[in-house]
């Protein structure tokens, strides 16, 4: 086959109908060789013919989507100079769309002679990192893949859910459906069985808005896994940023069209998708890591290398690299690939891995950096949400509170707060609060709203919420790095005896402990984030960082025991609560002003278990423990899309972190008269609106050590309620209301 010159844009393999179009982007290789794989792996290999702008392209006329290939690079060989030319080293195109195959390190996948130790840095490696290796990888390296975009969409309509209106849900696609009886065998695992109807049905009945789905851009696990037999279960280790991740197909090759299935299936139920991306680092490692892509295409272009030693990498991200943020191209392929997966996946929205990396100029990280510039400018992804997880492991690398105005973030300092509270760290009220009306000292700067934090309690990495009640220390044993991995500081409360128990009212107290932190993130200002599973109880048996364990440990148990199903149908109603009352997903922050035109006088307002506001001292108490705060629904202060004031019901929410029972007071009747209780965690269940006496002001409760009580005012202030009726939905929570 005699290659065509083809054309430089656009990069990867493009396929027309009648052939393949191949372009690959090296500042400082001099050639670069094209190799096609046949179905027996046997390889063919062309030069591609033209290079325009430091792209190398080629046409193969006749190539058919399904045609396997990668490439090989020539260019000099000088580590020390950050140059790791190696052509015999096969090497992924960053821009394959598809990949194939397994990376398996029996093959000679490192470009210098002998094998490293596995863990970062191999200083003590038996191996010479400036000795190039001439042994031949190709049967050891994943093949791009070229591919057909083509795929019928149907009437698929991105669902554009409101940021205030979300309710984020983090998901494995493997860990949520590989134990579901009612997923079909065959899809267990897949992207197909994510959108199956059981896990649907699931989602909906949760009231979940929004999948954030862990890694699916195509993966290697890192040498310090393999080396001892163990595999990356989260895929936080990418290889390939525009191509789908192959252990997630139902059927071998076909991940791109059950990918696009997947995303058509939960638009059409209404659900948003999300990916959790990495592209502060690659696969390869460090210096003593494997070549399997931008290493051997161009190192100095898509790495931050040291500058005192260019043989070195930079490293923010703690997994040996670096990318190189600094050079044009790198932004290009992030950016690529951004739009190509709302272009052509049809995702909503990105979660950003170590997103502080990402925006680090010369050293430090600036909110002014090229990457948010590009972002902000660009009309596709500009469009979609934006969260980061805004903090790295390099100097001044802590950033919440920090990113654009565009940019949602994990607030590290709502999880840390309401960890500390719920385990009884006495004198955190005052920080609770800020936490809880939408951390205003955080992102009430520069037009962000409160929906830039997004809340959370435990996520993918750290103890799930039966663990986190569970355990104080991790149990990390089984992961096979001694215990030294995960998190030591855990800000958890076993309550009072470290691990599983048979005791009665400690396994009482601590399903009262998950219920505090499933309220709380339902009746916080911001975004609420569940982890998959927390609704059920999981447990990965006190693991905080089970990366490896793709197996039980990781997967959920869909087989409830009344507990778990009760837990799961408290979940399900402080949720729909929380959808059917924008008191507690205000679009603006809180004032703690008058507000004209309310009968309780401010959006919000703060009391002490006396039922008086709170006082300058009553801040300041170090024992502090217990928190009233009151929301005021006809003091929203924003209207609905016809333009009409909006209006709710307000609530009264009691928190009380001591280990002790406490007598409250319900505040005067200047705040509202005619409370009825809807949620007290110290029960396994909410309890119907209509059901319970009125509670008049000044009546007395008891709260129970460690819990939680939500009350609802029932009869609604003067307009708190449009004669036509506000909402949607009419269920017991509402039936007492006029209208």
């Amino acid at each position: 086959m005699k290659l065509r010159p083809g054309r430089h844009t656009p990069l990867g393999a493009t396929y027309d109908g009648e052939g393949v179009n191949f372009a690959v982007f090296s500042e400082n290789a001099t050639s670069i060789d094209l190799c096609l794989f046949d179905a027996q792996g046997r390889e063919t290999c062309h030069t591609l013919p033209e290079t325009t702008a430091h792209v190398f392209h080629g046409y193969a006329p006749g190539l058919r989507p399904g045609q396997r290939y990668g490439f090989r690079a020539y260019g000099k060989w000088s580590p020390s100079e950050g140059l790791r030319f190696n052509a015999h080293k096969l090497l992924v195109d960053p821009y394959a769309r598809a990949i194939d195959g397994e990376l398996d390190y029996s093959a000679a996948v490192f470009p210098f002679v002998g094998t490293p130790a596995p863990g970062l840095g191999g200083t003590d490696a038996p191996a010479d990192d400036l000795t190039m290796d001439t042994r031949d990888d190709a049967a050891g390296v994943p093949k791009g893949v070229v591919v057909d975009s083509r795929f019928n969409w149907a009437l698929d309509k991105r669902p554009r859910i409101a940021w205030a209106d979300t309710v984020l849900y983090e998901a494995h696609v493997k860990g949520m459906t590989m134990r579901h009886p009612d997923v079909p065998p065959d899809l267990r695992g897949t992207y197909l069985g994510l959108s199956s109807d059981p896990i649907i049905a699931h989602l909906k009945r949760l009231g979940v808005t929004t999948l954030e789905l862990l890694p699916v851009h195509e993966h290697a696990d890192e040498w310090s896994l393999a080396a001892r037999g163990a595999k990356n279960y989260w895929g936080y280790s990418t290889l390939g940023f525009f191509a789908p991740d192959q252990r997630f197909a139902a059927q071998r090759g076909r991940q791109v069209e059950e990918f696009k299935e997947m995303v058509r299936r939960l638009h059409a139920q209404g659900l948003e998708v999300v990916l959790d991306v990495v592209y502060n680092h690659t696969c390869e490692g460090d210096w003593m890591g494997p070549m399997l892509s931008l290493r051997g295409l161009d190192n100095p272009t898509y790495y931050r290398l040291r500058k005192e030693n260019r043989r070195l990498y930079e490293d923010f991200t703690g997994c040996g690299n670096s990318l190189n943020m600094l050079h044009p191209q790198t932004l290009k392929l992030i950016m690529d690939s951004l739009r190509y997966w709302v272009t052509e996946m049809r995702v909503d929205g990105f979660r950003f891995d170590l997103a502080s990396t990402l925006a680090r100029e010369i050293d430090h990280v600036d909110k002014m950096s090229a990457f948010f510039d590009i972002i902000h400018q660009d009309p596709i992804l500009s469009d979609v949400k934006l969260i980061a997880e805004p903090w790295d492991l390099g100097d001044g690398g802590y950033q919440v509170g920090n990113f654009p105005v565009l940019w949602t973030e994990w607030n590290a300092q709502y999880r840390d707060c309401v960890r500390r509270f719920w385990t009884g760290d006495a004198g955190t009220v005052g920080e609770l609060a800020s936490r809880l009306s939408g951390s205003s000292d955080l992102y009430d700067d520069g037009g962000r709203r409160p929906h830039a934090s997004i809340n959370f309690v435990t996520a993918h990495d750290g103890f799930t919420l039966r663990d986190l009640v569970t355990y104080e220390k991790k149990r990390n044993l089984a992961n096979g790095e001694d215990n030294r991995d995960g998190w030591d500081h855990n800000q958890a409360w076993n309550c009072g005896v470290e691990g599983e128990t048979d005791d009665v009212e400690i396994r009482a107290r601590r399903l009262r402990q998950i219920r505090n932190f499933i309220v709380t993130l339902a009746v916080s200002q911001g975004v609420p984030m569940f982890t998959s599973g927390d609704e059920l109880g999981k447990t990965q048996g006190g693991n905080n960082n089970a990366f490896v364990q793709d197996n039980e440990v990781s997967w959920l148990d869909w087989d409830l025991d009344e507990e778990r199903e009760a837990l799961l149908g408290l979940a399900c109603d402080v949720i729909s609560l929380r959808m059917r009352h924008p008191v507690f997903r205000r679009a603006r922050f809180l004032s703690g002003k008058r507000v004209d035109g309310s009968e309780l006088g401010k959006d919000i307002a703060w009391f002490s278990a006396a039922g008086e506001e709170m006082s300058l001292i009553d801040w300041q108490e170090p024992k502090g423990a217990v928190l009233g705060m009151l929301v005021a629904g006809d003091a929203l202060g924003w209207t609905d899309d016809d333009g009409s004031a909006l209006m709710d019901d307000s609530f009264l929410v009691w928190l009380n972190g001591s280990r002790d029972k406490v007598t409250v007071t319900l505040p005067s009747e200047e705040w509202g008269e005619g409370w009825r209780l809807r949620v007290d965690t110290s029960l396994p269940h909410t309890l119907p609106g209509h059901q319970g006496e009125e509670l008049a002001p000044g009546t007395t409760l008891e709260l129970a050590g460690s819990s939680a009580l939500l009350l609802k005012r029932m009869r609604p202030g003067r307009g708190s309620w449009r004669p036509s009726g506000f909402f949607e939905v009419v269920d017991p929570d509402d039936v007492s209301s006029p209208g």
